[in-house]
């Protein structure tokens, strides 16, 4: 498929970032042109997708299932109040069309399962996993690991929150650094949106970084944030070579 120009209305929209030496027109031109999978579009996911749209990416394929619940507000910046009751991945549609009308949304009303992880890779780049649940997590680690496609890994609970970028072949997978989902993480888990969003952020300049080729990636490494004491630790992660996803190859 050939690749899209950016229009003269893109240039000035994108002017100001276009000025970061290592991405310029050629890099803001491989955001056009890419396809980013968020899993989940909720408190973390959200932030991710809101940021990527306004970042220029040309598509995005968003996983989300539901309805708006007044619990979603305090975080899910995509969801309104009176959207409350209606489908979620309607909203998330309608917001980020009002940010820029460009963009080529896929918008799927499920959240990840060992089912239809590998059909949601398959139409995209990149994929940034913001699902709470381990279930989740660990069916898009092995449809990535499968496809060979990076994933960024962005995770939060309680006060603390991780993201790691995981590039198959080279680095540790989600199932090298977690074996078996830690017993502690539940699905409904104590969240203040501020820390969501923070580490969404933070994801989404590590997709924007993977796919203009900017920077140096976290593949290999996990930040580990401690929003309480305000403090920031990378670990070094490695292979597992019996590792049941990827099996350190």
């Amino acid at each position: 498929m050939p690749k899209l120009p950016l229009t003269d209305e893109e240039r000035s929209i994108y002017e100001w970032q276009m000025w970061l030496p290592d991405l310029g027109e050629e890099g803001q031109e491989k955001l056009k042109n890419a396809s980013v999978m968020v899993s989940r579009v909720g408190g973390v996911g959200s932030v991710v997708a809101y940021e990527l749209a306004a970042a220029g990416v040309g598509t995005l394929v968003l996983a989300h299932a539901g309805n708006v619940k007044p619990s979603d507000l305090n975080r899910q910046l995509l969801m309104t109040h009176d959207w409350i009751g209606k489908p979620r991945i309607d909203s998330i549609r309608r917001r980020l069309l009002e940010l820029n009308p460009r963009l080529n949304l896929i918008t799927i009303p499920e959240n990840v399962t060992d089912e239809n992880a590998a059909s949601m890779v398959e139409q995209c780049d990149v994929v940034v996993d913001c699902a709470p649940l381990f279930t989740e997590r660990f069916a898009m680690n092995h449809a990535i690991v499968q496809q060979n496609k990076p994933l960024i890994e962005c995770a939060m609970y309680d006060m603390e929150a991780q993201l790691t970028t995981i590039i198959p072949g080279q680095s540790p997978c989600l199932r090298c650094i977690f074996p078996e989902a830690p017993p502690t993480w539940k699905r409904e888990f104590p969240v203040l949106g501020a820390v969501s969003g923070t580490i969404a952020c933070m994801g989404a300049v590590e997709a924007v970084k993977t796919i203009a080729g900017m920077g140096d990636n976290m593949s290999g490494k996990l930040l580990h944030i401690d929003f309480r004491r305000m403090s920031f630790q990378t670990m070094k992660v490695t292979r597992r070579q019996n590792c049941p996803a990827c099996g350190g190859l």
